[in-house]
């Protein structure tokens, strides 16, 4: 790295909200100890990647990534961590690698690479500031705060409850000294993000250390960030009087609650804790408190033993319950699962037609829930400048995490919140079509009412 000017860290992630979030933590670290961060078009000496696991899909493209980042910077320094470095199953090739941290180790990846790779030591932090600029150089707006880690479940599919261990939560005042910094930033969102949201508050020493529910009281009466989201949450464990915090519009009213099958003799083999009738239940009760609730899910097709009528039985519940998005993994046996040993595999291309079919199905429903917004004026965070057949767009998503374009907006309205007036679905009709309202003097959300939040959680 050279001696007269600032090492330059190009940081990348595959896979969840919760990688993304250890980026941002990472980001922030290498910018307390001078370095800078290089943007994707940038040399880079120090390349940092989280690696995901998922599905033997995403280990591929994660050796995949690290081949193409070592072509690009053959003098660069790479640091390797995430699900597929933790995993001795999980073969990540001959790219050059030089140093692996294992999620076990992951929050002090950054001490450790300085140690091994000689990094400056560590300056004066100015937190506002670092929270910020780390997160806008990788071309952010949105940020992503890790709550708690792991998970005590064992899904028979799931390879992550072994890449990521035991549960632990973070303490709660460090939680809002975070987003306190990324808000006094000029960050206008924040996503609460973890392996298992609704087991928050397992692993703190306090007796009474709280729930998920106290963890988003907190938030709400202790910072002033103006939007909070939920990164995934099981459809358990979810706390009494949850729906109740959506009454606070800073509160997003999205949720993404991973279904994974609509079949329930498929969820049994899963081991899964929800089945569908409780699974629906959330759903309308989510849909009659909470105005303009919106949920996405995960699911996937072809585990084990799937049949042709447990397959339909999936496709009729996804299309009964109108979810905005999905997430679609055709199934992907993981060494070390149960699943992976459960006999009467699907085959390839069946696993792959059904996904292809569910595809189908849940552009129809995105479409579906797209089309109901037309004509609304609502908030949008923008998150930056895209393009497609029409030419230059904002992008950014509504309170319910719907997709907007916007035509003709500025360039200094990336991440602000703008008044936007929905038009009419997108050509491709994957998102909203939309102008900026400057006569709305407020876009179509409820007004705070008492929520109580004055009895949040105290920070000590």
């Amino acid at each position: 790295m050279p001696a007269d000017a600032a090492p330059r860290v190009y940081l990348e992630t595959l896979g969840c909200r919760l990688n993304e979030a250890e980026l941002e933590a990472w980001a922030r670290q290498f910018r307390r100890r001078g370095c800078r961060i290089a943007g994707s078009d940038e040399p880079a000496d120090l390349l940092v990647v989280n690696t995901c696991a998922v599905t033997a899909e995403a280990v591929r493209k994660s050796r995949k990534l690290l081949r193409r980042l070592k072509r690009a910077h053959p003098d660069a320094r790479l640091v390797v961590s995430g699900c597929a470095a933790s995993l001795t199953d999980a073969d990540l090739g001959d790219a050059g690698i030089d140093l692996v941290v294992d999620n076990a180790d992951k929050d002090r990846l950054v001490d450790i690479a300085a140690d091994a790779l000689a990094l400056p030591a560590p300056r004066t932090p100015s937190p506002d500031t670092d929270a910020a600029e780390a997160l806008f150089a990788r071309g952010r707006q949105r940020a992503f705060v890790k709550v708690q880690d792991g998970c005590r479940y064992q899904c028979t599919f799931c390879i992550t409850t072994i890449a990521r261990g035991a549960e632990r939560s973070r303490p709660l005042a460090e939680i809002i000294a975070e987003i306190d910094a990324v808000a006094a930033a000029g960050v206008k969102e924040i996503v609460l993000t973890g392996v298992q949201l609704g087991g928050y508050g397992r692993g703190l020493p306090a007796a009474d250390a709280p729930d998920l529910a106290g963890l988003i009281a907190a938030v709400l009466h202790h910072t002033e960030i103006p939007r909070v989201r939920l990164g995934s949450v099981e459809p358990w464990d979810l706390p009494a009087a949850f729906w109740r915090l959506f009454e606070d519009p800073r509160l997003m009213p999205h949720l993404h609650l991973p279904l994974q099958s609509g079949a329930d003799s498929v969820l049994k083999r899963m081991a899964r804790r929800c089945r569908t009738g409780a699974f629906a239940e959330l759903v309308t009760a989510a849909r009659a408190t909470v105005p303009d609730f919106e949920v996405s899910t995960d699911v996937i097709a072809g585990f084990p033993g799937e049949t042709d009528a447990e397959w339909q039985q999936t496709l009729d519940f996804v299309a009964a319950m109108g979810f905005s998005h999905l997430h679609i993994f055709p199934y992907s046996a993981r060494a070390g699962t149960l699943a992976a040993d459960m006999t009467d595999q699907v085959p390839e291309p069946v696993r792959r037609g059904r996904a292809r079919a569910l595809h189908a199905l849940g552009a129809e429903l995105k479409a579906t829930r797209l089309r109901a917004q037309v004509g609304r004026t609502l908030p949008v965070l923008i998150e930056g400048e895209n393009r497609d057949a029409a030419g230059t767009y904002a992008a950014g998503f509504t309170p319910s995490y719907l997709p907007v374009r916007l035509r003709g907006a500025p360039s200094e309205a990336v991440g602000q919140i703008v008044a936007a007036r929905l038009l009419r679905l997108s050509d491709d009709a994957t998102a909203l079509e939309a102008r900026c309202d400057t006569a709305a003097a407020r876009a179509d959300r409820q007004e705070p009412t008492d929520t109580g939040f004055a009895n949040a959680p105290a920070l000590s």
